[in-house]
């Protein structure tokens, strides 16, 4: 499938220069000592187990910043499967801008292809519930709107993307709110409410039963289950009625997300997507020079 909520550009560009710069900070020796600059190189990225490709235009952007000389095709597109074996790009150029930009390109396709694919497992538990997989802000800094992305690939959905994007009052907003008795989180929730533009979210984190009503109570949009036995899912969605979304968080992994999901929430966050994702076996490889295609290769990792 074609993935067009990528990232703009310039933001993919900018992650992948600071990655370069971090890699190379006074360029490739070894690249220097042995590549001469008039050598040309044909490449291919495989893959060397199955995964969900996401990524693409940050391969580009590595290469076409450390040689714009270099060509670059992919015979697959962004959010697409992937079994091991498949080529998932085609380089062409300088040998010694393609080598450059290998360890970068391979980092990020890797990581985001692995999120892709956790996230569409996770997604597959869920199916025919109605629940939907979201990502939390647990995220590697500096590369979250890539992240995010990739679990777009997976078919995922995105939770707030910052803190400025929308109100989400967590345990520790709630010890302070919560002094006084749940009146006063009832009026403090109901204050803030009246404050907020009306095109920003409200959602408010419990993480037992007898907060809900409270919360209910100054009329938010959604209501977080954190943390909650199957059983008190199952209460907590009864006693929401339809008022509020319902999220669940905490515990979420593979082997636990489709029982959560058969309680009734309406979406599942989970961390796992993005802090405990393992990236993808991909390699980058060049034929030796003078062998046909389909030769022996060698890993450049």
């Amino acid at each position: 499938m074609a993935v067009r909520s990528r990232p703009p550009q310039h933001l993919i560009d900018a992650i992948v220069s600071a990655a370069l710069a971090e890699d190379a900070p006074w360029g490739d020796l070894t690249c220097q000592a042995l590549i001469g600059p008039d050598l040309r190189a044909a490449a291919t990225i495989t893959a060397r187990e199955a995964g969900v490709l996401c990524g693409t235009p940050a391969v580009e952007a590595a290469m076409r910043l450390t040689d714009p000389r270099i060509s670059v095709r992919f015979p697959l597109a962004d959010g697409a499967s992937f079994t091991a074996g498949d080529v998932l790009a085609e380089l062409a150029g300088p040998a010694a801008g393609i080598l450059t930009a290998e360890r970068t390109a391979l980092n990020i396709l890797q990581r985001l292809s692995g999120i892709a694919a956790m996230t569409q497992a996770f997604v597959r538990e869920v199916e025919g519930t109605g629940a939907r997989v979201a990502d939390t802000r647990k995220t590697t800094p500096g590369l979250r709107v890539l992240e995010r992305w990739a679990v777009r690939c997976g078919g995922g959905a995105n939770h707030r993307s910052s803190l400025s994007d929308a109100v989400m009052v967590k345990d520790n907003h709630l010890a302070l709110l919560s002094v006084d008795g749940p009146e006063a989180l009832t009026a403090a929730l109901r204050a803030a409410r009246a404050r907020l533009p009306h095109t920003v979210h409200l959602e408010v984190e419990v993480d037992r039963l007898g907060q809900i009503e409270a919360v209910l109570a100054a009329g938010v949009d959604t209501v977080m289950l954190d943390n909650f036995s199957l059983d008190d899912l199952r209460e907590g969605v009864r006693r929401i009625g339809g008022r509020a979304i319902v999220e669940a968080s905490g515990n979420v992994r593979l082997d636990t997300i489709a029982a959560i999901a058969a309680t009734g929430v309406d979406v599942i966050s989970a961390g796992a997507l993005t802090h405990s994702v393992r990236s993808l076996d991909l390699g980058l490889d060049v034929p030796p020079r003078g062998a046909a295609g389909g030769g022996a290769t060698h890993d450049l990792s």
